[in-house]
């Protein structure tokens, strides 16, 4: 494993990632700000929440490319349609395991059973995260698979 390579490819497929998930964001394609949303797991200043939140997208971005990586290593082969194939697995990981657990994590985050209060104030996700509108999951599933693809051109590189 070319360990330089594949810090190099997670870097730009993250950064890929969150780029087609804010752009999602700013068409109005989607409400929710995955940056935000991490961010105010560590801090309710607004402002630094989306900073933390980078940052925290960024590490993430790394070490979910270490499995990718082994993946590709154990299968004898990395390609951009076996990286995307990879990506819909993790979108739909992301959309049906990981957003509906946050209510029950994030410490700023309502509940689906309880509503908005003054310390809970971000809308739970709901399932697929439906909560953030209608194109939340084509947004997810599309940048996660952009971020495989990637991530499968880049290992195929090294």
């Amino acid at each position: 494993m070319n360990w330089p390579f594949l810090l190099l490819w997670g870097l730009i497929s993250t950064l890929i990632l969150t780029t087609v998930l804010s752009a999602a964001q700013g068409l109005g394609l989607t409400r929710i700000s995955l940056l935000f949303v991490l961010g105010t797991l560590f801090t309710s200043d607004r402002d630094l929440a989306k900073l933390i939140g980078f940052l925290v997208h960024l590490i993430n971005g790394w070490w979910i490319a270490l499995i990718y990586a082994a993946v590709f290593h154990s299968l004898g082969m990395a390609t951009w349609w076996l990286g995307a194939g990879m990506g819909l697995i993790h979108a739909l990981f992301v959309l049906v395991t990981v957003f509906p657990l946050l209510p029950g994590l994030h410490p700023r985050m309502a509940t689906e059973q309880r509503g908005p209060t003054p310390t809970r104030e971000l809308e739970p996700p709901g399932f697929l995260a439906l909560h953030y509108g209608r194109g939340t999951p084509l947004a997810v599933v599309v940048s996660h698979m952009i971020y495989g693809a990637v991530l499968g051109i880049g290992y195929r590189l090294a």
